[in-house]
């Protein structure tokens, strides 16, 4: 039992030294475990003279525990230890991929990253020396920086081969396919690994650029100006600084989602947790009525530090997927319900889109919990949340159309209709 479960946990992996380490140390944790109860047992029995055998020691050891005064309950202790140190081993393999530990998928890979070739498929940009250097190429390509992008490049089109090949031999075995490296495996189309993904990134991108770009008209060609040439609408610098972090989030997302690499990675994540914090910042001002920079500053300080904050500890201390979709999850769903209250409280006319906007939205993210594989290689669940994400941006950029058009009649009622009571409260101290 303990080399099948040391085979398994070595299998499951897909860093197969690390989590072996893990198992290794369970394994030392349990017969450490299983000595310290032979010792405590031979205080209440007697150990026969000659040696046992490890049979008759597991036998012995199970008569020791259950000659105890409370025996079931020392019995109970024990297998609870015993569960929890197995679980231990087996929280590490779950993080990983089953497509990792294929021993057909590992040994391709293997061979590919060492002669540069699968099957009948080869990369010249895989022509490696033992000591990294590329065997052929001019001097202009010898660069640091241009051989760890050659080498990652190398790397991303073993494991993708690779991947392919296994992926057909397991549909002629009438598999279903299984993920590789934390990934369902991807049809690339003209080098980009999720095609799906990409163009429905650079939709939510072009949305998010159309919106912008009316709201911009709107305020500058279609709404009444102050006489300094500003808006009236008080948030609109916020909303432009929001639109602008959301074309940078939506392009990396498009980047990533064509070639993963550690660096689009990072960009990828960074610009959307950015985003999400900057967004909770924008609901929490908008929906209480904030308009004294003094205030905002006093708000919007401690959230921008804990955003950045966390994007230092991912960058440079551990980039923790787990934590950072707990944090995700808490600015996503603050801000969701302060727009869904504020909108029923302040009885907006366009609160129709905004509930739209919260539902639908909320909806959409149960298909990054309900997980399938792509179809036909190409659309998957993550690929459909991107999709739904395109309507409704162009309802969100609506709503924020509507409330600048009501902030600014609003606004232009209380100058041409009510006197400054500002202006008038200060005239009365002067004379006072």
């Amino acid at each position: 039992m303990k080399e099948e479960r040391r085979k398994h946990c070595r299998g499951e992996s897909g860093n197969s030294t690390r989590v072996g380490l893990t198992c290794k140390l369970v394994l030392v944790q349990l017969y450490m475990l299983y000595n310290h109860s032979l010792i405590s047992a031979s205080d209440r029995i007697t150990v026969p003279a000659a040696q046992p055998t490890p049979f008759s020691r597991r036998r012995s050891f199970c008569t020791a525990i259950a000659a105890g005064p409370s025996s079931s309950v020392q019995m109970l202790r024990c297998y609870w230890i015993g569960f929890f140190l197995s679980l231990s081993c087996f929280s590490r393999v779950i993080h990983a991929s089953i497509g990792d530990a294929d021993p057909s998928y590992r040994s391709c890979l293997s061979n590919c990253e060492n002669y540069g070739c699968v099957g009948d498929t080869c990369f010249p940009h895989c022509n490696f020396s033992s000591n990294g250097v590329p065997l052929d190429g001019p001097w202009y390509i010898q660069g640091p920086h241009y051989l760890k992008w050659k080498q990652l490049d190398c790397q991303s089109d073993c494991r993708y081969h690779c991947m392919v090949n296994r992926e057909q031999e397991r549909a002629t075995y009438g598999q279903t396919p299984v993920k590789y490296h934390g990934k369902w495996p991807f049809k690339r189309v003209f080098g980009i690994q999720e095609p799906a993904s990409v163009a429905f990134s650079a939709l939510n991108l072009a949305m998010h650029f159309h919106g912008w770009l009316s709201f911009f008209i709107l305020l500058h060609y279609k709404l009444p100006m102050k006489s300094d040439k500003k808006p009236y609408y008080d948030y609109a610098g916020l909303w432009h600084l929001y639109g602008l972090l959301a074309l940078n989030s939506w392009f990396w997302s498009t980047v990533f989602h064509s070639r993963d690499v550690d660096l689009t990675e990072k960009l990828d994540y960074f610009s959307a947790i950015a985003l999400l914090g900057y967004s909770l910042i924008v609901a929490i001002l908008r929906s209480f009525n904030v308009r004294l920079e003094a205030a905002r500053v006093m708000v919007s300080a401690p959230l921008l530090a804990f955003v950045t904050t966390h994007i230092l500890y991912l960058n440079n201390y551990k980039l923790d997927y787990g934590w950072n979709m707990k944090v995700c999850v808490t600015m996503g769903v603050a801000q969701l319900l302060i727009w869904a209250v504020w909108g029923g409280v302040s009885h907006h006319p366009s609160r129709l889109k905004l509930w739209f906007v919260i539902v639908f939205g909320g909806l959409a993210m149960l298909l990054e919990i309900f997980d399938f594989p792509p179809y036909e290689g190409f659309i998957d669940a993550h690929a459909l949340w991107h999709a739904t994400t395109v309507p409704l941006t162009y309802m969100w950029w609506s709503f924020i159309k509507d409330d600048a058009e009501l902030r600014t009649s609003v606004l232009l009622k209380k100058i041409y209709v009510v006197p400054d009571v500002s202006v008038f409260s200060k005239r009365q101290l002067l004379v006072k």
